[in-house]
C-alpha cells in the first residue's frame, strides 16, 4: 500500500479524533482506515494511537509522528500547487495598499507594466500613508517604506530606500551649512510625521550614532510636502531619494552631512503568513523586485 495513503489516513484520524470521521472525510471505509493505521504502526514498530470504541487520540510517539507527517504532506501539497500554478496565468483581483508618494511617483507605471504582462488580472490599488491593517482590510499585498516589518506579516524587500539630509542653496546661504549632526539643533527642520523614531533623527558616522530631537518648523505625513518646503528655503529635510532624486540631480536641493547616514529603509512587500502564497501575489512581488532592482533608477546620478 502507498505510504502516503497511510500517512493521510493517520493524520486525518488524529485531526478528527475518530476512525469513522476520518473514513467519512476521506470517503473510505472505516475498516480501510484502521487497516492503513495498523500497517503504519507495524512498519514503525510503535503504537501511534490510543483507541476506544468511539474515539482515537495520539500516543506520545504518535503526536511527534503526526507533526512530522503534517509537514511532509503540506510540503507535497505546496509542490503540487506550485507546479500546477506554473501552467496558469494569474487571474482574479489583486488588492494592493501602498504609500501615497511612492504610489504616485513610481508604483503607477510599474503596475501599468504589470497589467500588460498579466491581462487576466485586475488590480485594486488603495494609496494611503496611514498604517492600515493588511489582514483586517483584506489586502493581498501591502507596500511599506520601513526598517522593520510587521511581526504578524511576511515581508520581502523590493528595493532599498535611501534617505539624505538636504536643503536649498538659498536656505544654506542664509543659515549656513551644518558640519556636524549637533549643528542641526540650531536650524529650521522639516519632519516626517510617521518616523519609527518619532520626532528624532538618528544619524550615524565615523564618530558613532547621533540622536537629534527635531525642533520642527513643519511636520507632516507626506514627504512631497517636505520637499516643496525645502525647495522654498524653509528648512532642512530628511528625504528619501525616490522623492528628492530629481532635485538633487538638478542642484535645486543640496545634500548635506554626507559623512552621516540615517538608518536605511526599504520598500517592502508585506503579505499575510499563509502556507501557500497565491500565484497572483507571488507574480506581483517578483515583478516589482525585477522592475526596480537593487540600484533603482531614482538614485542614478546622485
Amino acid at each position: 500500500m502507498d505510504k502516503l495513503t497511510r500517512l493521510r489516513a493517520f493524520t486525518k484520524v488524529v485531526e478528527l479524533g475518530s476512525f469513522s470521521e476520518a473514513a467519512r472525510s476521506l470517503r473510505l471505509s472505516r475498516s480501510a482506515i484502521s487497516k492503513y493505521v495498523i500497517e503504519l504502526e507495524t512498519e514503525l514498530g510503535v503504537q501511534l494511537l490510543h483507541r476506544t470504541t468511539r474515539s482515537a487520540s495520539p500516543t506520545d510517539n504518535g503526536r511527534v509522528y503526526y507533526e512530522r507527517c503534517v509537514a511532509i504532506l503540506s510540503d507535497i501539497e505546496e509542490a503540487d500547487l506550485t507546479v500546477s500554478q506554473l501552467q496558469a496565468a494569474p487571474r482574479g483581483t489583486l488588492r494592493v495598499n501602498a504609500p501615497m508618494s511612492f504610489g504616485t511617483l513610481h508604483l503607477g507605471k510599474a503596475i501599468a507594466a504589470f497589467m500588460k504582462q498579466y491581462p487576466e488580472l485586475r488590480i485594486h490599488l488603495i494609496l494611503s500613508d496611514q498604517q492600515l491593517d493588511t489582514v483586517q482590510e483584506g489586502f493581498d499585498v501591502t507596500i511599506r517604506i520601513a526598517d522593520m516589518a510587521d511581526s504578524s506579516l511576511i515581508a520581502r524587500r523590493i528595493v532599498p530606500a535611501h534617505r539624505v539630509l538636504c536643503a536649498s542653496h538659498a536656505y544654506l546661504g542664509e543659515h549656513g551649512t551644518p558640519k556636524h549632526p549637533s549643528d542641526l539643533r540650531g536650524h529650521e527642520l522639516l519632519s516626517y510625521d510617521y518616523l519609527g523614531t518619532g520626532v528624532q533623527w538618528k544619524l550615524t558616522g565615523k564618530d558613532g550614532d547621533h540622536w537629534i530631537n527635531v525642533p520642527w518648523r513643519l511636520c507632516t505625513n507626506n514627504a512631497e510636502i517636505l520637499r516643496d518646503a525645502a525647495l522654498e528655503g524653509q528648512g532642512i529635510a530628511l528625504l528619501p531619494t525616490f522623492i528628492s532624486g530629481p532635485e538633487l540631480r538638478s542642484g535645486s536641493l543640496k545634500s548635506i552631512l554626507a559623512g552621516y547616514r540615517a538608518p536605511e529603509l526599504s520598500v517592502c512587500a508585506l503579505y499575510p503568513p499563509t502556507r501557500h502564497v497565491s500565484m497572483k501575489v507571488r507574480a506581483f512581488i517578483d515583478f516589482l523586485v525585477a522592475h526596480f532592482g537593487d540600484k533603482p533608477y531614482w538614485d542614478a546620478g546622485i
